[in-house]
């Protein structure tokens, strides 16, 4: 989508890039642009079934040294 402006006449350069860029805002091309920049992908379910497991194995971790009073943070 291609935000157009047309300079009015007897409208100063400011004035026009000023009306522009409001057109940009409103239009959400700008937020568009962002989200597309930075997108991150879906992790697969092998990898989500990894981090879960390794999440268990280190709060069983921390339980344990909670317990024999070896963990402090």
């Amino acid at each position: 989508m291609a935000v157009t402006v047309k300079k009015r006449e007897g409208e100063s350069p400011t004035a026009l890039v000023y009306r522009f860029s409001k057109k940009v805002q409103r239009s959400g091309l700008l937020r568009e642009a962002r989200k597309k920049r930075f997108h991150v992908r879906k992790t697969n379910k092998n990898m989500r079934r990894k981090s879960a497991l390794h999440k268990e194995r280190k709060s069983a971790e921390i339980e344990k040294a909670k317990k024999s009073g070896t963990f402090w943070k």
